[in-house]
């Protein structure tokens, strides 16, 4: 059985390049899956539609929002398993930790408030999503997240959306993830300096079991 290994953070943090990385220098077989799968789900649509406000007042529904990310994973939860069992790592880019992180942050409540723990019942024991063996948190000022954000709208030739351009959002989800790394919640974690990741020691650490 693989392990199941969640990269979180700001928008901007650098969590694919971090995931290119790691998928190259982790021993074994590697599965990557990245969340929201807005070409793959149609919760993850909505998701989108709603944060380019394409969806009336969805946005203005933090729980709302949060059940069609959860939906999401809930959908993609057996292609875990699945992949748990012939890979030795699952690497996800965001997972239940940003719903709870960005939720919280919305409704102003630190790591740990009442929606937090509304996510973990929803999707770990309702949903019964595979938890985290451990999860990463790629941490990087809010200034810097911003940067890269808008660097990669222009690369990418897309709009940012609703929580991108929020930069009060995302300087106190930072602090919810704070919390959550903190409190190692839902598995063990690991802050990772964003600004410089030293992605052949993290590789090492977490292929020690760490």
């Amino acid at each position: 059985m693989g392990r199941l290994i969640v990269i979180e953070g700001l928008d901007g943090a650098g969590k694919r390049t971090l995931a290119d990385g790691l998928a190259a220098a982790l021993p074994g077989t590697v599965a990557r899956l990245a969340f929201p799968r807005y070409d793959d789900d149609v919760h993850a649509e909505l998701v989108r539609d709603a944060l380019h406000g394409r969806m009336g007042d969805l946005l203005g529904s933090v729980h709302g929002m949060a059940v069609l990310f959860a939906l999401d994973r809930r959908a993609a939860a057996s292609g875990i398993r699945d992949a748990l069992a012939t890979h030795d790592t699952v690497l996800v880019d965001r997972y239940v930790a940003s719903g709870a992180a960005y939720g919280a942050a919305r409704l102003h409540q630190d790591a740990g408030g009442e929606f937090v723990g509304w996510v973990r019942e929803l999707e770990i024991h309702r949903f019964g999503v595979p938890v985290p063996d451990h999860q990463l948190y790629l941490r990087v000022p809010r200034e810097v997240a911003a940067a890269r954000a808008v660097h990669r709208e222009r690369a990418e030739a897309r709009g940012r959306d609703a929580y991108e351009t929020d930069g009060g959002l995302q300087e106190r989800t930072a602090a919810v993830y704070d919390g959550l790394a903190a409190a190692s919640w839902l598995s063990p974690w690991t802050v990772v300096d964003g600004t410089a990741a030293d992605v052949p020691a993290v590789a090492a650490r977490l292929a020690a079991g760490c």
